[in-house]
């Protein structure tokens, strides 16, 4: 690709942000075939695919790395014109996050830039095992995973560890579980799962039973309706030490394996974008998480 084209990487980040080519069209305040033109025009520039056309389309390799170049441009470009007199757009960062953290320490980290207003957060959700995946296809700038592996031209920090126990109400754990977590009481014992992705309770019913076969389960894929849940009997589940640690002083929970726990350590992923913006929200995310995850120091 000689030179960029950033008409069409905006047709090209649009089809993959709002799925199809109608809505990119629509955001983009042109014509279907506008953007399906520019789309091939960029191709035929870049000499190859950068999209699958599937349902939704998928970005190949070369049109993620295209994808993200372009969407650090655009955070740059805000940032710049917001120190230049006269209207300027309002930068906007999407970071990647896990449902628990999202439902703990994450309000506190992101409350001073979210209440200035002068920078647009979107907070993309998924399982904290596949959020570096959004990071590596250039989707966010920054993700809260469980995941070591580098990406080019990105910085990790650690946050800490995010405790998590076997917890149930009481009246469950008398009815499924009256002889202890066994192996056996877990292949009849409704389970909550959060999603497919979930593994967090197969991990720990294979850590502590030694069973890894099938089982029972529901699944809610809301953090603060999981603990509902929970806490209504209709199944057992990891939570957060964060998140149960009130049910547990009041009774309404009980912790199915006193003295077990899995801690899922938990790393800050960002692009290595310097604005003002991204290092405050670096510079928030990391010392609010190490508040409150637990430290190497504090583990035990």
């Amino acid at each position: 690709m000689k030179q960029v084209d950033y008409r069409g990487l905006a047709a090209l980040d649009a089809i993959i942000e709002y799925g199809n080519f109608d809505k990119a069209a629509a955001a983009l305040a042109i014509t279907q075939s506008a953007v399906s033109q520019r789309l091939r025009m960029l191709e035929n520039s870049a000499g190859e695919l950068l999209i699958v056309r599937s349902q939704p389309p998928v970005p190949t390799p070369a049109g993620q790395r295209l994808i993200a170049h372009y969407r650090q441009v655009r955070l740059l470009e805000a940032t710049l014109l917001q120190a230049a007199p006269g209207s300027a757009p309002t930068p906007e960062i999407a970071i990647a996050v896990n449902a628990d953290s999202a439902a703990t320490w994450l309000q506190e980290a992101l409350t001073p830039l979210m209440l200035g207003g002068d920078c647009m957060l979107h907070i993309r959700m998924d399982d904290q095992d596949h959020t570096l995946s959004m990071l590596r296809e250039g989707r966010v700038f920054g993700c809260v995973t469980s995941e070591t592996a580098q990406v080019a031209g990105t910085s990790s920090t650690a946050l800490g560890r995010m405790r998590y126990l076997c917890v149930a109400s009481p009246a469950f754990a008398r009815r499924w579980f009256a002889q202890g977590m066994t192996a056996q009481a877990v292949q009849r014992a409704p389970v909550m799962i959060f999603d497919r992705k979930d593994a967090l309770q197969s991990r720990y019913i294979a850590q502590y039973t030694g069973y890894t076969g099938a089982f029972p389960h529901h699944a809610y894929a809301s953090s603060d309706g999981f603990l509902r849940f929970v806490a209504a009997g209709f199944g057992y589940g990891m939570l957060p030490v964060l998140q149960c640690a009130d049910g547990l002083r009041d009774g309404t929970l009980v912790d199915l394996t006193p003295g077990h726990y899995l801690d899922v350590p938990l790393i800050w992923h960002r692009w290595d974008i310097d604005t003002p913006y991204t290092r405050a929200l670096s510079q928030q995310v990391i010392a609010t998480a190490q508040r409150w995850l637990l430290q190497d120091s504090s583990a035990a």
